[in-house]
């Protein structure tokens, strides 16, 4: 891995908002324009989400874009595509999300090339357990790519300390804290909480740490940015595309909703 990667530079320079997207809903046209729409209204990583078709970590809402998003062509050949269209005109730092099942039919060494040369910066692999990613993980570093590890508030004091020996062993960018012992779109999230879980974990593995899971508000990205190191929007954006009515709508509402969490963050 480069000594300083896109994510390391863009964690060094403030907190950070991560978008994600279901690639592929509305349509891939779209996903592209949208990714323009976030970043241009202040998002500073992306998340790209692969379509499948058993998403056990997502709510109905990213469930129901990832239905729409496979019928309409969407996966993990497509998303590439679109992480490719974006690298040709963009330096934002790229994280393809997603579930293992695509990355093992397609082949962990293959899978890894092709997100390298489409221009992603690392993996975030819901349903890949530490102790069975470590051949991705080094893959990925011969490539110049990481894979995000996920801790959550039942993660033991062991499995902190997985991580960290993980990090020291081959080295990531940064830590997706998952705020609920649910799934995306979660109510009743106490932002202010995870943001202090947040910092703890800082502390122990010496990485940045994002808050993810129900982060839907400008209150709620100033409550946990004010000791994370970041935040992650996913249910609330794929709702607002869900429920625009047309393509410049769906621009305006992704803009308008980044805009707020950036005014949040940036509030702290």
């Amino acid at each position: 891995m480069p000594t300083e990667s896109r994510l390391s530079r863009i964690f060094a320079s403030r907190r950070v908002l991560v978008a994600y997207l279901c690639v592929g809903d509305p349509s891939l046209d779209e996903s592209l324009e949208l990714a323009r729409a976030c970043v241009r209204a202040g998002a500073d990583v992306l998340e790209l989400g692969v379509p499948f078709s058993d998403p056990a970590a997502d709510g109905p809402v990213i469930a129901r874009a990832g239905a729409r998003a496979l019928a309409r062509g969407g996966g993990l050949s497509a998303t590439l595509r679109v992480a490719s269209a974006l690298r040709t005109e963009s330096d934002v730092p790229l994280v393809l999300f997603g579930y293992y099942n695509p990355i093992y039919v397609r082949g962990e060494a293959r899978a890894v090339d092709e997100a390298a040369d489409a221009g992603i910066d690392a993996f975030l692999v819901v349903d890949l357990p530490l102790e069975e990613a470590g051949t991705l993980r080094r893959l990925a570093a011969n490539r110049g790519l990481t894979v995000v590890p996920l801790l959550a508030p039942t993660s033991s004091p062991q499995r902190i300390e997985a991580v960290r020996l993980a990090h020291a062993e081959v080295p990531m960018d940064f830590v997706y804290y998952v705020s609920v012992t649910g799934i995306t779109g979660a109510a009743g999230v106490q932002a202010a909480d995870a943001g202090t879980k947040a910092r703890t974990l800082r502390e122990a593995l010496g990485l940045p740490v994002v808050v993810g899971f129900g982060i839907d508000s400008q209150e709620k990205a100033r409550a946990a940015g004010q000791q994370a190191d970041g935040v992650v929007v996913g249910t609330a954006l794929v709702r607002a595309i869900e429920e625009g009515q047309s393509a410049a709508d769906r621009v305006e509402r992704v803009s308008s909703l980044i805009a707020l969490l950036r005014q949040g963050l940036d509030g702290t």
